[in-house]
């Protein structure tokens, strides 16, 4: 099919399920990458690609986490189902007086009150009551509180909006189908503030044992368009790029079956949109749910959704990875200033994610756009045109690193006898992230809790000049 405005002009696609261990070490020692049928790319651009070794790496990785999916699955839900155990016994000393009387309270992992392993890392799912309507932080706390909820089952979504939120929890399939993947492995939610009469948009992220998630993240496959520039092929897919044709204004007949994450919220924004010219919406996400929320808008521009752009209040984005080159930034940066569309990428201290794919010509060329919002680890906020330390390259950047590490680990015990009891950290966070970020701080640093903390405590002054301002990007 030639080239068109809703296809890629170059590509680099892999297809990790189509390849053998031995074809991947075949392409150590081969001259060129030929076309078979687990790569498919243009003349132009394979050997550059091949010199790079990122198609290998890539591949070699996607195809590991093939293999070790079903066991990183189930080491999950053993360890979720033991968290939900203790937690709906209130305790581990409850649990074992429950034991001995044989009278456990067993959780069922479908149920409304099922929570993930985010979700015990941080376990508040109220609104601070502090932050109403009106308030210049309130989208960004609602945003970051949707984001953490993303990574929970749909019964303990749909609950925490209509019971404790007092919102319209938008009813519908949020399983999403990866035309690639072969599988339903993109998630998200929708709901309606009736309050400000506003739409949240929210995709979940990385899960930390779900093994398609790690390969849509390392899968270095690239869509590089002649309107929008060179993107992350793995995002790409994920949001709901379609196999061989791009991104059709319409899903072709045979594909209409089929749940794609972008043409699906687009669907359902429309006719919302359509029914109450007063409605307005925003896009969120956290890690990976950040990649798609920023690209989400992309092909609306794309595919020139006017009245949806026109009533998009925003995009907030939590330790999001870069998600395109300097085409691309100039594409977006072009588009949400005509459209006065606010974009809040927010970056917390040592967060590592932010900074990959690494920005450096020779290996990705993938850049930022618009400003970071950088809290350190006090939640004091910077506006800032890139975070610091942007690749993470530092050869004494590890001792400050390891400090802050060992700060958050103490603020965890004085944080809420400052702010209060709902700033408690739970002792799986303690033990199972605030102790090991003194050896890996920035892997830590990507829990969102810390993310919902900044948007609460943060100078109301920052969010009152970004809010007041119709395009910030």
């Amino acid at each position: 099919m030639a080239p068109g405005k809703y296809l890629a002009d170059h590509y680099l696609v892999l297809r990790p399920q189509d390849v053998s261990a031995w074809e991947v070490i075949r392409l150590l020692w081969s001259k060129k990458m030929e076309k078979k049928a687990y790569i498919s790319l243009p003349e132009s651009i394979e050997q550059r690609f091949l010199e790079k070794g990122l198609a290998i790496l890539s591949l070699s990785a996607q195809k590991f986490l093939l293999h070790v999916a079903k066991p990183l699955k189930w080491l999950g839900q053993m360890l979720e189902m033991w968290l939900n155990l203790v937690s709906l016994n209130s305790n581990i000393f409850i649990l074992l007086l429950n034991t001995l009387r044989c009278k456990v309270k067993v959780p069922n992992r479908k149920s409304d009150a099922f929570m993930s392993f985010i979700g015990h890392l941080d376990s508040r799912i109220k609104l601070d009551e502090n932050i109403k309507p009106g308030n210049a932080r309130y989208n960004s706390a609602l945003a970051a509180m949707a984001s953490k909820l993303a990574y929970e089952n749909k019964g303990f979504i749909k609950k925490t909006v209509e019971e404790h939120w007092k919102m319209e929890f938008i009813d519908k399939d949020y399983d999403f189908w990866n035309d690639y993947q072969r599988g339903r492995n993109t998630q998200g939610f929708m709901f309606h503030d009736q309050r400000v009469n506003m739409i949240v948009v929210a995709f979940r992220g990385t899960e930390p044992f779900n093994a398609y998630d790690w390969s849509t993240d390392m899968d270095i496959s690239c869509f590089d368009n002649q309107e929008m520039g060179k993107i992350h092929g793995g995002f790409m897919k994920a949001l709901g790029l379609v196999l061989e044709e791009g991104w059709p204004l319409e899903l072709p007949e045979e594909k209409k079956d089929k749940n794609f994450a972008y043409y699906s919220m687009r669907a359902e924004l429309r006719k919302r949109l359509e029914a109450n010219k007063e409605t307005k919406f925003i896009v969120t996400g956290h890690s990976l749910g950040g990649a798609l929320a920023i690209l989400f808008p992309a092909i609306l521009a794309l595919h020139e959704e006017t009245t949806l752009l026109e009533r998009l209040e925003g995009v907030y984005t939590f330790g999001q990875p870069r998600v395109g080159d300097h085409k691309f930034k100039n594409f977006m940066e072009h588009q949400f200033g005509k459209y006065g569309i606010k974009y809040l990428r927010f970056v917390y201290c040592n967060d590592l994610v932010p900074r990959l794919p690494i920005d450096d010509p020779v290996t990705s060329m993938y850049n930022h756009f618009g400003l970071c919002f950088y809290f350190n680890s006090r939640y004091i906020v910077q506006i800032l045109p890139e975070e610091p330390d942007k690749n993470y390259i530092s050869m004494f950047g590890w001792i400050g690193r390891f400090f802050n590490a060992l700060l958050e680990l103490l603020r965890s015990l004085y944080l809420p006898l400052l702010k209060g009891l709902d700033y408690r950290e739970s002792l799986a966070l303690i033990l199972m992230i605030r102790f090991p970020a003194l050896l890996f701080p920035g892997v830590s640093d990507h829990n969102p809790l810390d993310y919902v903390n900044a948007t609460r405590l943060g100078s109301i002054k920052i969010y009152e000049q970004v809010e007041s301002s119709r395009n910030v990007s």
